[in-house]
């Protein structure tokens, strides 16, 4: 598409008012584009009690442990700020042992942990029209991020947290699961699991990314 027609929004700013709020916004931005209504819409969802007080416990640990705390312990001391003694787990079998480990760590911290792998009450992707010759590097037992999110829902988990599923699937599980949920590990397989690194790297070897 041509910039001349594409819609500017926040990744094309490179002055970031909306951060520090001592500058003038761009003409396109979409803070200055918001009507009144529209706010009062949006800050009146933050006066509902979950909404408020995620809100909250979120802003004093970045304000508390910024740079000190790793995911994990913020994931822990989130949980207990919280007021969670239940904890879903949902995670790729193929991250097993991380999520044995995670687990591990949770219950040493005093809660209750329920995990449930993505090929639970796995069926055949066959079975919902999945071409075979895309099983055949990975196998035909198909992921279940719904059954994943029912069973966590089943067992009215307080917070959940997904260790690595796959793309599409970690959206399903978020569509279905119940519980507000975090993610602790986003999976990708070429990089460690570390997605950033194609971003850091879109100069140098992963440059294909950005080339017509």
């Amino acid at each position: 598409m041509s910039e001349n027609l594409r819609q500017f929004t926040c990744t094309d700013c490179g002055v970031l008012n909306c951060s520090k709020r001592n500058r003038k916004y761009p003409e396109f931005c979409l803070t200055e584009a918001l009507d009144e209504e529209e706010k009062a819409e949006v800050k009146k969802l933050y006066e509902n009690r979950v909404n408020k007080k995620v809100s909250i416990v979120s802003a004093e640990i970045e304000g508390e442990f910024y740079g000190k705390y790793t995911r994990v312990e913020e994931i822990i001391e989130f949980a207990k700020r919280m007021g969670y003694k239940k904890i879903g787990i949902a995670t790729c079998i193929g991250l097993i042992e991380e999520s044995r480990i995670f687990a591990k760590i949770l219950r040493k911290n005093g809660f209750e942990v329920y995990g449930v792998a993505c090929k639970v009450g796995a069926f055949d992707k066959t079975d919902i029209g999945v071409d075979p010759r895309y099983t055949c590097t990975t196998g035909n037992a198909m992921c279940n991020p719904i059954l994943q999110a029912k069973l966590l829902n089943k067992q009215k988990t307080d917070f959940n947290v997904v260790v690595g599923l796959c793309v599409g699937h970690d959206s399903l599980f978020y569509k279905y699961a119940k519980a507000i949920t975090t993610t602790l590990i986003t999976k990708d397989r070429v990089l460690a699991h570390n997605p950033a690194g194609a971003i850091y790297q879109s100069s140098a070897y992963y440059k294909k990314l950005l080339e017509d």
